[in-house]
């Protein structure tokens, strides 16, 4: 059989490396198709060369935009490629904007061919994210629904999607952190940004509605260098982001450049506390036992909470101050989810070649 397995944006390179190793280790033929979503060498090439991905066979390079523009560039550039590529099957990771695209094609070729989604039934239950947008929409489009945690199957279901369509087999991303987690431990990334193992806190902040509005940023910004005047700050800053944290500085938050897979790993594993919006690294602090604080007022990973290090704190300053001393004082018991146990990319591959 022949996949076509789509990488578009630094989340999901950490997701599409399994699934590759596991479909190529049972015989089948894939086909790498990196749309250039993510097209910067801090956040693309590096993680292709620190997770061992092979280069692209085909490269789309389709840049930034807004979510329509982007959105339909990819549909515009994928539509040749699978036309002549002659794929059994697309095989989609997480919910950025390409994900939705490539599977928007091959739903719509004549005929149609199958979708596989990885990180299926995730549901944060807010419309104003595009990443809910794009799940619900490439899930409903998906022929297999390949799940990483029960709350997603019981989403599922309650949409109406067929028990067979889904697979509950594990969080893909687990599989590459476990798999890297020694070579970024053995990495002089603490030293080289002057903390010591448990004796600093991480930041990390991308999403628009956390950053691109000042009236939210700076309430924030102000609780964060509270958390600083007790505990150092590190913070990679994500491209988009940079503009809006010029004044970060002066607050005694260490803003650095955005960094490669290993060197991050390394800042979340010697992490005290991880202060973050994004939803892969609520997972990777979970199997690492490290308490997380999310400020945002959902998530799609709830398990993160229910069986792992998460805390939901939204984006009060109040709320972020008191959340951190009460980590601190108090930080959670490491514990974490079924199946997110480093193999779920072979279970990926055999639903899939049943």
């Amino acid at each position: 059989m022949r996949f076509v397995c789509v990488a578009a944006a630094r989340p999901n390179f950490m997701k599409i490396k399994p699934v590759l190793d596991a479909l190529e280790a049972r015989g089948a033929e894939t086909v790498l198709v990196h749309t250039g979503q993510h097209y910067d060498p801090g956040m693309s090439d590096i993680f292709f060369e620190e997770l061992g991905i092979r280069r692209p066979d085909i490269s789309l390079g389709i840049g930034s935009g807004t979510h329509a523009e982007q959105t339909g560039r990819v549909m515009t550039a994928f539509e040749p490629v699978l036309r002549d590529l002659a794929a059994d099957a697309v095989v989609v990771v997480g919910d950025v904007n390409s994900t939705l695209a490539c599977t928007l094609v091959a739903a719509k070729s004549a005929p149609p061919i199958p979708v596989a989604h990885v990180e299926a039934g995730l549901r944060s239950r807010d419309w104003t994210m595009p990443e809910e947008v794009n799940r619900v929409v490439t899930d409903r489009l998906s022929r297999w629904l390949l799940v990483p945690s029960p709350d997603g199957v019981e989403n599922l279901l309650a949409e109406g999607a067929e028990r067979d369509r889904i697979h509950l087999v594990g969080n893909v991303m687990v599989d590459t952190l476990l798999a890297n987690l020694d070579r970024a431990r053995a990495r002089p990334t603490l030293e080289d940004h002057g903390v010591e193992s448990g004796a600093y806190g991480l930041v990390t902040l991308h999403r628009p509605a956390t950053v691109d509005d000042p009236s939210v940023l700076r309430p924030i910004l102000s609780a964060l260098a509270d958390v600083a005047d007790r505990l150092p700050l590190v913070f990679p800053v994500h491209p988009r982001t940079r503009a809006s944290l010029a004044g970060a500085a002066h607050l005694g938050i260490r803003l650095v450049d955005p960094l490669g897979y290993l060197d991050f790993v390394a800042l979340q594993a010697g992490a005290r506390v991880v202060l973050t919006d994004s939803g892969g690294v609520q997972e990777e602090t979970t199997i690492l036992g490290v308490p997380c604080l999310t400020l945002r007022d959902n998530t799609e990973r709830p398990i993160t909470i229910t069986e792992g290090t998460n805390q939901l704190v939204g984006r009060d300053p109040a709320a972020i101050r008191r959340a951190v001393a009460e980590v601190l004082a108090s930080p959670p018991a490491k514990r974490h989810p079924a199946l997110w146990d480093g193999h779920a990319g072979a279970r990926i591959a055999d639903a899939l070649l049943a």
